[in-house]
């Protein structure tokens, strides 16, 4: 069975690698064409989108894909669509002087065909946005989507077999034996987003075969009040991001650090604003469930440690409504004094509980975030500029949104990816269509070139020549 799966993803990879090596280069004209074609998948199909997203999720609203999916993905297509005849520029690069009349260039090229695996909390967004800078640089493009999202899956497989050619762009439908074999081809270029732990096993498979990689991942983003913060429009903020998608978000505040004394107040505010959110939340469209019966399962196990332990645990459930695992509602969930050995504060969380963590200094808000892994984003809440420049400083995160939550992800001019467990490399805009590409240095000699003075047979003359070279480096 793994050899028949295995086969037939050669087969897929051969067909789009043959389509490659007949146009390993193409011109600016080939690549706008697909990416309209992109744009017009993304546009002509909203409503089939959302609906299947909703019904994978047991419940997502179609304001919230329209949102945080597909407005994303749009203004990330005419992003490159406008800029992409810039980014295939060969570009001149300085010649150290005793080169010159030489002259240095750099021609961004495409290096093949790239797979991408996308996972399930945004499965179109975290498809089609590294599909773009991929099909913008020219390369071919291989999709494994989430077996979690199995009708998004079935519909994004007919979506692209009507927009692309199987040997320009496809998806590969499966389970996760599927995606094992998946990352274990040998393609030219891997981005993967998930789970830090599944990432791990991506990179050992990709490395196999000397596969480059992108790895975007999760972990544990800290939130952080400063003493000096708007504290009303820091706890909107924050209630907003870490419910957005029911919390199901990478790069979702995964805990949050406010000054000491100010817990329960923050709590109480917390509680307010997300209330406001979702007046009630069994039947209400506009609160997503969660993804599967057994990340319900995990998340209320998480919650129950902590209660079991002693924590303090505010369900904000502003009607008492009945929900569980059968219709996959989780209640936002606050938690205070929670035990540093307790799962909720060693794991990415990913979902609505936002545990509350009390510092001294700023030092001691520096020192949490340090002695964790490195994690994929950080929000910082204050008006003190000091204070901002040392957690800017002194903490290391793969992104960071001063005074709001999530909106470094959806600046087309500024790269996207972690550090460390978090992942590595980057993408959006020009980062992505760099990542996708060969940045191939070219060096152009000049008739009137000195280089023959410095090639055998040695004597007085190479002598003269390498002290006047010596002098000139």
């Amino acid at each position: 069975m793994l050899q028949t799966r295995q086969d037939a993803l050669g087969a897929r990879l051969g067909l789009q690698r043959g389509a490659f090596e007949k146009e390993p280069f193409p011109g600016l004209d080939v690549r706008k064409d697909r990416l309209k074609r992109l744009l017009a998948l993304t546009e002509q199909h909203e409503a089939e989108i959302c609906s299947a997203i909703d019904a994978d999720f047991g419940g997502r609203s179609a304001e919230e894909t329209r949102l945080a999916e597909l407005l994303v993905v749009r203004a990330g297509i005419r992003h490159a669509l406008a800029h992409l005849r810039g980014w295939m520029r060969e570009r001149r690069v300085a010649t150290s002087l005793p080169f010159l009349p030489g002259r240095n260039r750099l021609l961004p090229q495409p290096v093949g065909v790239v797979g991408i695996v996308s996972p399930w909390n945004y499965p179109f967004q975290l498809a089609i946005a590294p599909a773009t800078a991929a099909l913008a640089a020219g390369n071919r493009v291989l999709i494994k989507p989430s077996e979690l999202t199995p009708k998004f899956s079935a519909l994004l497989d007919r979506l692209v077999g009507e927009h692309f050619a199987p040997d320009e762009m496809s998806v590969v439908i499966g389970d996760a034996d599927v995606g094992k074999a998946f990352v274990s081809m040998p393609f030219d270029h891997l981005l993967f987003t998930g789970s830090t732990v599944i990432g791990r096993q991506v990179a050992v498979a990709a490395a196999a075969n000397l596969t480059p990689v992108t790895l975007e991942l999760g972990g544990k983003s800290p939130a952080i009040f400063d003493a000096s913060c708007d504290l009303d429009g820091a706890v909107a903020n924050v209630a907003y991001g870490k419910l957005l998608n029911a919390g199901q978000t990478c790069i979702a505040p995964d805990y949050l650090l406010v000054p000491q004394g100010q817990g329960a107040m923050v709590a109480a505010k917390l509680a307010t604003a997300m209330a406001r959110l979702y007046p009630s939340l069994r039947d209400n469209r506009d609160y997503t469930a969660i993804i599967s019966e057994r990340h319900h399962r995990r998340l209320g196990e998480m919650v129950a440690e902590a209660r079991e332990s002693g924590a303090d645990v505010i369900e904000v459930n502003p009607v008492n409504e009945e929900l569980g695992v059968t219709n996959r509602k989780m209640a936002p969930t606050l938690i205070r004094n929670a035990g540093e050995n307790l799962r909720l504060m060693r794991e990415e969380i990913f979902g609505p509980v936002l545990p509350i963590i009390e510092y001294g200094t700023v030092d001691d808000a520096i020192d949490h975030v340090n002695r964790a892994e490195r994690p994929l984003a950080l929000y910082w809440f204050g008006r003190d500029r000091g204070n901002r420049r040392r957690i800017l400083r002194e903490t290391i995160a793969g992104g960071v949104t001063i005074n709001d939550c999530m909106l470094h992800l959806v600046q087309e001019r500024q790269p996207f990816g972690g550090v460390g467990a978090s992942g590595m490399g980057a993408y959006h805009g020009e980062w992505g269509f760099r990542t996708f590409s060969k940045e191939k240095p070219v060096f152009l000699q000049s008739r009137l070139s000195a280089g023959s003075l410095l090639r055998p047979p040695y004597g007085k003359m190479f002598e003269r020549a390498f002290r006047l070279l010596k002098l000139m480096t």
